[in-house]
């Protein structure tokens, strides 16, 4: 459950802003066709701050219908612990296989904290837990000594490392050992974190070209690196897209270009539109015009 590629979907919506039901599907299931090792739902690229609790549930229940065997997890990310809690609780009854949890996204919590919310939402939520430590986007570090208490708690199994430093990587495993399974969460880092141990990716570009992506870490581990590099060199361009405030309509262009999904956001964003529009199209379609063969690639 916590190795290999686990992309952090979009949430579909239709035209009038309702849940996309049928597009949210089929797009989920063209990750797991390509060989992901599970779902994570509703988070920031998600626009999981913008939906209604019944919202991310619904969304999560979709995924489950077409992620198969495969895990699904919910994202919490609440202002407070109640609301939190409440979400973790319901994940669980709505059958969620885990949750990936954000420390605190508005009130930026002190060490003794952030270490307090977190173990409450555990508790609610009797799941397992792949802690969220961004403090770049977030501004709560979850450190590696937090780490270490954090882990009296069986519950917290993984780490979505997206520190912006790929020395962070090193810092948990020296600190914590294998107590924890890591997962890389900045894109344009990937095959970097891959190389110093990452047990996998939670990737976010890879939702528009999920069989590129699931190769290079597939090429990795089995130790032709090379091979990998190659393609995350031809990717790279594209995984910056991920690095962005703008990442979810970037994201959402490349998705309607690359496997004709749709665009539509909720609001206060807007879908794309001029320069900006035109820059993400060219990089985009620049890369299309150029992809790999990934028969040349064969495993």
């Amino acid at each position: 459950m916590w190795n290999g590629m686990m992309p952090a979907v979009t949430t579909k919506f239709t035209a009038d802003g309702e849940i996309d039901a049928k597009e949210t599907e089929r797009c989920v299931g063209l990750q797991i066709d390509a060989g992901n090792a599970g779902i994570i739902v509703c988070g920031t690229l998600g626009e999981g701050s913008m939906l209604s609790p019944d919202e991310r549930i619904e969304v999560m229940k979709i995924a489950k219908s077409a992620a198969g065997s495969k895990p699904v997890l919910l994202t919490v990310n609440e202002a407070g612990t109640r609301e939190a809690c409440d979400l973790a609780d319901k994940a669980r009854k709505a059958g969620a296989d885990g949750l990936m949890v954000v420390p605190s996204p508005i009130y930026h919590t002190s060490r003794d904290e952030t270490i307090t919310n977190l173990k409450a939402i555990s508790s609610a939520g009797d799941l397992p837990v792949m802690i969220y430590s961004n403090r770049v986007a977030y501004r709560v570090d979850v450190t590696p000594e937090m780490m270490v208490e954090l882990a009296e708690d069986d519950r917290m199994v993984a780490i979505k490392e997206s520190s912006d430093d790929i020395r962070r990587l090193t810092e948990i495993v020296n600190t914590c050992g294998d107590r924890y399974k890591i997962l890389t969460g900045v894109d344009n880092l990937g095959l970097e974190a891959l190389l110093m141990g990452a047990d996998g990716w939670v990737s976010g570009v890879s939702i528009a070209f999920p069989e590129e992506n699931q190769r290079i870490y597939d090429l990795v581990k089995a130790g032709r690196i090379e091979e990998a590099r190659e393609i995350y060199r031809w990717m790279r361009p594209l995984l910056d897209l991920d690095v962005s405030t703008f990442l979810v309509q970037q994201i959402k262009l490349a998705e309607a270009i690359a496997i004709g999904s749709t665009e539509y956001v909720r609001a206060p964003r807007q879908i794309l539109a001029g320069e900006h529009r035109a820059k993400v199209e060219k990089i985009v379609k620049d890369q299309i015009a150029c992809r790999p063969d990934l028969s040349k690639y064969a495993l």
